[in-house]
């Protein structure tokens, strides 16, 4: 891998890997030297392909499926991370869904599943990864947010509560771990050009902000930051929400 290796001898989790901002993460964390673990929910070939593009550059890459809304599962994740690579240094909670519903006619459950994945999902992993990050010195936990959770959005009232309760867990948990040399932030995407399917249209809130030059941002714009604040550098950068996108919401 080339460039600078900060991350050299670290292991990393990114949940939700296989594809768009996850899977920037997964190759920025790759590029810094970092030993990662690929997961998806259920896309192997998607995970696959990450990893061999880990490997194919001189990276260490472990490819894991299980949802992050089945505890079992992720236990499973982090105990196959500590028996493959010998230790954890780095979680990044990235696995979430989006959906677009009117309040009124939301069932329960699509209300659960949305909060199921999330930030659901984000208790598990810490959870599981816990003990193994006690023991890294230098551990670092990022939590990917979403820029509806600060500005508010129709039609998206599980994501918002969702999106908006991963801040408050990332505030609780750098209070929690910090006395375990264990960083915990928040990176809040915002406006970023991803990849769609024809059948997903752009989601609505994308139509009432813009960014200051006009310009989407990319998912490597996001892995950028989440990279910075595993490495040795951000290691006074703790319980933060820090936003890049491209100043479409200028808020705290």
């Amino acid at each position: 891998m080339a460039g600078n290796k900060e991350l050299g001898g670290k292991v990393a989790i990114v949940t939700g890997a296989g594809r768009n901002i996850g899977r920037a993460i997964a190759l920025a964390l790759a590029d810094g030297g970092a030993s990662v673990v690929v997961n998806a929910r259920s896309n192997r070939a998607e995970a696959d392909a990450v990893a061999r593009e880990i490997e194919s550059s001189g990276g260490k890459a472990l490819v894991h499926i299980g949802n992050v809304a089945d505890p079992v599962a992720v236990q499973a994740m982090a105990d196959a991370a500590a028996k493959h690579f010998g230790r954890l240094d780095i979680l990044v909670n990235n696995a979430a869904l989006r959906r677009e519903k009117p309040f009124a006619e939301m069932s329960y459950a699509d209300w659960r599943e949305i909060l199921d994945v999330t930030l659901d999902g984000a208790f598990h992993c810490t959870k599981a990864c816990l003990p193994a990050l006690r023991k890294s010195g230098a551990g670092a936990i990022v939590n990917i947010g979403g820029l509806s959770a600060h500005t508010g959005s129709k039609n998206r009232a599980h994501v918002v509560t969702a999106k908006a309760g991963i801040v408050g867990f990332t505030r609780a948990l750098a209070y929690d771990l910090a006395s375990d040399d264990i960083t915990v932030n928040c990176v809040v995407p915002g406006l970023i050009g991803t990849p769609r399917p024809k059948d997903k249209p752009e989601p609505a809130h994308h139509l009432t902000h813009q960014t200051i030059t006009g310009e989407r941002g990319k998912p490597e714009d996001i892995a950028e930051t989440v990279r910075f604040l595993c490495g040795p550098g951000a290691r006074y950068i703790n319980g933060q929400a820090i936003h890049a996108n491209g100043g479409a919401h200028l808020g705290s």
